[in-house]
């Protein structure tokens, strides 16, 4: 197995030998350019797509067929249409997800400003969403021209039903979950129970800042949502999110970055609480770093800190948190101090994998080729 990292300052993957369990980390692909978002395709093709800022060049994409040990770069990155009305230009490619498993050379990209682009063939070419990117209420649902998010608006959190291609969900930060059943023709939000503080409207029907959706694989009309304003759930068909995160320690409270969820239990999933009071320092909660675990749908959480240092002040960031396949489930997080922390025993405890890296951006597992 190997974890891929994806940092201020490139890319490191850190590889798990079999026969012993040691770990190597191998010299950094990329050095000194943004890593946003490294993906391992888990259809089996056996690609990797990276979506990167390489400096002066701009947003890009580079797939690589042999785990990095060789890169091509997109022919035709994600971009909006050349010539448009709204002169978008694209700053940065934030998300990468596989398509469908019917559709094995489909991913999808999300960037900032909010676009959606699409690829049919592994990452070489790509292009605009149309029936999201021109939306006749783009506008409206995406912050446009401004971008008030500190690293820019983006779309993440791409999620496609695995029973049908053509039914998705999106994150917008800020904007808000939308959904579309026609393949991205057309979209609507879904925000509905989710809270939006900093609005005047206490319930709007857009405008929310999810930081992470997740729809589970095993369960998919099941949702869970890290959001700037809580922690929530919603099971489909039902069109309003409870929020979980009440449940949550009132010292700690529910806001943070990263969501995710165990792969074969759809009531198991775990939040990286951070401090969002105030000015929003972005750190661990009185500086004392903790995961957090539910194992029955919200109804109640578990503080998960053995082996975490008992003072520290990073956090961790919407893609810098993900899970294995294995059993007991092994679950990392990469921190904005450069640390890669594991669990092979489900959160129960912890152990420092990486430390001095580059802040981290995204931390994705990838199976043995």
């Amino acid at each position: 197995m190997a974890l891929l990292i994806g940092t201020r300052k490139g890319i490191f993957i850190i590889d798990e030998h079999q026969r012993d369990g040691t770990l190597s980390i191998g010299a950094p692909h990329f050095l000194g350019h943004i890593a946003q978002h490294v993906v391992l395709d888990p259809r089996g093709s056996g690609r990797m797509l990276a979506a990167m800022s390489t400096g002066h060049l701009g947003p890009t994409v580079f797939w690589s067929d042999d785990m990095g040990a060789n890169w091509s770069e997109a022919t035709r990155p994600p971009a909006f249409h050349a010539g448009e009305v709204l002169e978008r230009s694209l700053n940065a490619v934030f998300w990468l997800s596989p398509g469908h498993a019917t559709e094995p050379l489909v991913w999808y990209a999300g960037g900032s400003p909010q676009g959606l682009f699409i690829t049919r063939d592994g990452g070489e070419t790509w292009a605009p969403v149309d029936g999201w990117n021109d939306h006749p209420r783009w506008t409206t649902w995406a912050e446009w021209p401004e971008q008030n998010t500190p690293d820019g608006s983006m779309l993440h959190s791409i999620n496609v039903d695995p029973r049908d291609p053509g039914h998705m969900y999106i994150g917008l930060s800020s904007g808000g979950v939308f959904e579309s059943t026609d393949g991205g023709a057309d979209w609507r939000p879904i925000n509905s129970g989710c809270e939006a503080s900093f609005n005047p409207d206490p319930d709007p029907e857009f405008g929310h800042d999810p930081h992470c959706v997740r729809m589970h694989p095993a369960a998919p009309d099941r949702l869970y949502q890290q959001n700037h304003c809580g922690i929530y759930r919603l099971d489909r068909p039902a069109q309003r999110w409870e929020r979980i995160g009440n449940n949550m320690p009132a010292e700690i409270g529910d806001i943070g970055f990263p969501i995710e969820l165990h792969p074969r239990d759809p009531d198991t999933a775990w939040v990286f609480p951070m401090d969002g009071t105030d000015v929003w320092p972005r750190t661990s909660p009185d500086g004392r770093p903790a995961v957090y675990v539910t194992h029955d749908g919200g109804s109640s959480w578990e503080r998960q800190d053995s082996g975490l240092p008992q003072s520290a002040w990073f956090t961790v960031k919407r893609q810098a948190m993900t899970t294995d396949q294995c059993d007991p489930l092994g679950v990392y997080f990469g921190t904005t101090s450069g640390e890669v922390w594991a669990s092979a025993d489900e959160g129960g405890s912890w152990q420092c994998i990486a430390a001095h890296l580059p802040e981290i951006y995204s931390v994705e597992w990838a199976p043995a080729p």
